[in-house]
């Protein structure tokens, strides 16, 4: 083989990798579940305002490019962990969040978990004098030596 058609071949092929990557690099990437929870979540936050579905349905693909048919699905998954709310009306289904409310939620969150640790606390306390105690009161005999060797 000669240098000149390794040359031709190595050229073939480099040409052949530079479509393949530039095919890679065209095709989007879709967006993950939480990023279009994210991203409804901006769009809520920066509008300010309250929402029925089919508004939802136009502003989001244009604004965040979350494909239009997750739309529903998104909404309803944030409606479920309470970070939406929706209310109907008449025939109507309005949806809001203001910046506010999550701020609220966050802080009745916090105030729960530290409500938790405080009582987990308690509970070790209490558990580490009972185990005091236990040791204490426990007999150090010949029978329980040979026992725990």
């Amino acid at each position: 083989v000669s240098t000149q058609s390794t040359g031709t071949f190595q050229h073939y092929f480099k040409q052949i990798n530079l479509r393949v990557l530039a095919d890679k690099m065209s095709k989007k990437r879709g967006l993950s579940v939480e990023e279009k929870r994210t991203r409804m979540m901006e769009v809520f936050y920066e509008r300010k305002d309250v929402f029925q579905l089919k508004e939802l349905e136009k502003i989001c693909p244009k604004a965040k490019g979350i494909t239009p048919m997750s739309v529903k699905d998104i909404l309803q998954s944030l409606v479920d962990d309470n970070m939406v709310c929706a209310e109907k009306i008449g025939t109507s289904n309005y949806f809001w969040c203001f910046p506010s409310q999550a701020a609220m939620s966050r802080k009745r969150k916090l105030s729960e978990l530290d409500g938790e640790v405080s009582l987990f606390k308690k509970r070790k306390l209490e558990n580490e004098s009972k185990l005091k105690e236990a040791k204490e009161s426990r007999e150090e005999g010949e029978e329980r030596k040979v026992l725990l060797k």
